[in-house]
């Protein structure tokens, strides 16, 4: 099949789709033009590459010949990759959400040729089904639309455009104080599952920056629920089948809510807050497991996702042969076959295997025979009922799963998303300095330094700024906020574990492009973009703590840190501009914004002994 013009492109994603029917263009102004000279409207999608829906829809529509025809009759046609643009995806996630009142990927938005949107939503089926219209008849309505009664859509472009503005608009206020982050840990509170951890119903996402906020809430005030509430939810998830029993690493979600059923990508992103939220955990309670847990990641990031030249790899895939978590579920016979009849007797027992599996599949509800490793207690716990000692135990489940590993590993694995990312590999090196720091591992400080300079040397320009990604010999994309905030962290936290001033003097560097690059002189706050690089209909600014927290967010506590470490009285005043440009917003819902309340709280005077 001949290839479209994605062939050309860098992303793991974008190269998913270059064979497709569909007619596909990167984001360029080469694709808007072709939209004003051919006059169509744009079907632009958005994804990332090891998003399971993604997949869905691409084998659906993308691949399907009538489909794609629709689609190039009828639209120019742009693809995404989210990770590489940011900035792209929040504008019209932000579109997504006012229209259909949802958001999600893939994020597929039909816009006029200038970028203004009239229609958002996420995965479209090809046939209409259940009330929702497919994406044939979509196509063909819109096409209708767009020859003889283009004025309504037109309207909706503008509506959207107004609204678009509004999107990314805060409100200052007096900065925020403790009864502020008790408001926060109080409705937090309200959605707190008591038996099985974690929050609100599902699906279940880790959140670290939440569960860190609870316990900085706790070293605050003394207030013993915090506590309690981070704890039990990173012990529930360390048992449950969001974490990678054999391999190790953290998959993105819980689909129920006893953290069983994942979605089974795994995120740097999630490696690294987690890990420095088990971290914090073993600090405030002396719970060895926490600081296993952390050693843990660091084991499956060092081996699975690090590149020999030092950078972070981006994400592992959900999919395998075609299927979500084929890669990591097991049969019962397949456990015999590894262990032998009597040994795997016994871990059948402790892991909850089923001869027909041990949970029912999301879409059918049907049990297939897969059974995804996990405990319903602690491993010690079973020492008792096996007549065994603790240690003998975890050292038998040790040679187990090494085992188990090596057959896993003969598996065909996931696709690895081997872009390296300046942002995430920031949050990835500030969690290795930090489980240097806490856990008295040196080696952990040389795995962050060394991605520290693989940026250095791959990720910088000429003139000193930042770029965004790097893949096949290539670096590319202007930085953006996240790029600067989160590399700064990690440079603070890589400091603190180094004592090396040459941390502290890239971290003040990079942090003064920033301000110069990004701030927003008449409102405060950080842009996500730079004035030069914005293409949008609208210039971004983030706040929300989300999967992960916002650049402003981050940036707070990055100012009083950078205070604190060079008594320069500026950096104090740009914390004050920041804290008070979205204080108002905050106040009026604090447990959105859980990662900024840590750097209020900092900024306030809480001591801490690591930079959020």
């Amino acid at each position: 099949m001949s290839a479209n013009l994605l062939i050309h492109e860098k992303s793991p994603y974008l190269l998913q789709h270059a064979h497709n029917p569909v007619g596909w263009h990167p984001w360029s102004e080469a694709a808007f033009r072709k939209a004003r000279e051919e006059d169509k409207p744009i079907f632009l999608s958005i994804g990332y590459a090891t998003c399971h829906w993604c997949h869905v829809m691409e084998r659906e529509s993308f691949e399907d010949d009538e489909a794609a025809r629709i689609l190039n009759e009828s639209f120019v046609c742009i693809k995404v990759d989210r990770e590489e643009r940011p900035d792209i995806d929040a504008v019209y996630m932000a579109a997504c959400q006012m229209l259909s009142g949802r958001g999600g990927w893939p994020l597929t938005i039909l816009m006029t040729p200038d970028r203004r949107p009239f229609f958002a939503g996420t995965y479209i089926p090809r046939e209409s089904r259940f009330g929702q219209a497919g994406l044939i008849q979509l196509c063909r309505h819109v096409q209708g639309l767009w020859g003889s009664d283009r004025g309504r859509i037109m309207d909706a472009a503008e509506t959207v455009a107004d609204r678009l503005d509004r999107a990314f608009a805060f409100t200052g206020d007096e900065p925020v104080t403790l009864p502020v982050l008790n408001q926060a840990c109080d409705h937090i509170g309200e959605s707190f599952d008591e038996r099985h951890g974690g929050f609100n119903p599902p699906p279940k996402f880790p959140t670290p920056h939440r569960l860190m906020f609870l316990m900085r809430h706790h070293r605050l005030t003394g207030r013993e629920r915090s506590l309690d509430m981070a704890a039990k939810t990173l012990a529930a998830m360390r048992l449950g089948g969001i974490w990678d029993h054999v391999g190790f690493g953290f998959h993105r979600y819980s689909t129920d809510g006893r953290w069983l059923l994942p979605h089974f990508e795994k995120m740097l992103y999630d490696q690294a807050l987690l890990a420095m939220a088990y971290l914090e955990a073993h600090q405030a309670t002396g719970d060895a497991g926490f600081a296993r847990t952390a050693h843990e990641i660091f084991t499956y990031v060092l081996r699975d996702m690090t590149a020999g030249s030092g950078g972070f790899f981006t994400a592992e895939d959900a999919d395998s042969e075609g299927e979500d978590g084929k890669f990591y579920v097991w049969t019962t016979d397949e456990l015999d076959e590894v262990l032998g009849p009597d040994e795997a007797g016994v871990w059948r027992e402790v892991l909850s295997f089923a001869a027909e599996g041990n949970f029912s599949e999301e879409a059918g509800g049907r049990r297939t025979g897969a059974n995804i490793p996990h405990l319903t207690r602690p491993l010690a716990s079973w020492a008792e009922t096996l007549a065994e000692d603790e240690a003998v135990l975890a050292s038998r489940w040790e040679a187990v799963r090494q085992r188990m590993f090596a057959h896993r590993e003969k598996r065909v694995h996931p696709l690895k998303d081997d872009k390296i990312l300046t942002d995430w590999n920031g949050l990835m090196i500030a969690a290795f300095a930090a489980g240097a720091r806490i856990l008295g591992k040196p080696e952990y400080a040389g795995a962050a330094g060394k991605a520290f300079r693989f940026i250095e040397k791959n990720l910088l320009t000429p003139d000193g700024r930042l770029l965004h990604r790097y893949r096949d010999g290539e670096a590319g994309i202007a930085a953006q906020a996240d790029d600067y905030a989160f590399l700064v962290w990690g440079l603070l936290e890589l400091h603190g574990a180094t004592a090396d001033p040459a941390h502290l003097e890239w971290a003040v560097r990079l942090q003064k492009q920033m301000v110069d690059d990004f701030w927003d002189g008449p409102k405060g706050g950080f842009f996500l973009t730079a004035a030069t690089e914005t293409d949008l209909p609208v210039r971004p600014k983030a706040l929300y703590d989300g999967a992960i927290p916002s650049a402003n967010s981050v940036s707070l506590a990055n100012l009083t840190k950078l205070f604190r470490l060079t008594a320069d009285d500026r950096w104090a005043e740009w914390a004050d501009l920041l804290s008070r440009a979205f204080s108002g917003s905050v106040k009026a819902n604090p447990q959105a914004f859980t990662c900024f309340l840590m750097g209020a709280a900092a900024a306030a005077g809480g001591q801490s002994e690591s930079n959020q």
